[in-house]
């Protein structure tokens, strides 16, 4: 799966956040949402415009990000 197809960044769309294209849902609530314990139907069944193809296409956007980028793991 291509991610690029499914996610945008529009400065006018969402402060210019990372959403599944065609929405204002932004990357970051369903990785949140998926990180809390939700799984992919249940994602959907909450946001009805996502497909799971969006959820999977949020988690390569991420896994993409961690390869550039590093957190501070110290506080």
């Amino acid at each position: 799966m291509n991610w690029r197809e499914r996610i945008t960044v529009d400065p006018l769309v969402c402060h210019g956040k990372a959403c599944i294209k065609g929405t204002r849902i932004m990357v970051s609530v369903i990785l949140d949402n998926l990180a809390e314990g939700a799984n992919e139907m249940e994602i959907v069944k909450s946001y009805p415009s996502l497909t799971i193809e969006d959820v999977k296409a949020a988690i390569a956007y991420a896994a993409a990000l961690s390869r550039e980028r590093m957190v501070s793991l110290t506080a």
